[in-house]
């Protein structure tokens, strides 16, 4: 196994909560895609509410998602 030295800001440390000392790369790479996976939900959920989208009942959802299914079987 080798040994890699990153330095990383007290900032960051905390935002992708890197607990203290030594960590695992698997689990360095796990925390930074657990942050970008949940920066990237937010800026989805801020552009449905922009557009709309987050208004919408499951009953417009689920007719939203047949009409979709329905035009992809019947083409």
């Amino acid at each position: 196994m080798r040994t890699l030295q990153i330095k990383v800001s007290e900032t960051d440390f905390q935002r992708y909560n890197l607990g203290s000392g030594e960590i695992k790369f698997t689990d360095l790479v796990a925390a930074v895609s657990r942050e970008y996976a949940r920066e990237t939900l937010l800026a989805c959920n801020k552009i449905a509410e922009q557009v709309g989208l987050s208004n919408m009942t499951i009953e417009e959802i689920n007719a939203e998602i047949k009409a979709v299914r329905d035009a992809k079987n019947n083409s």
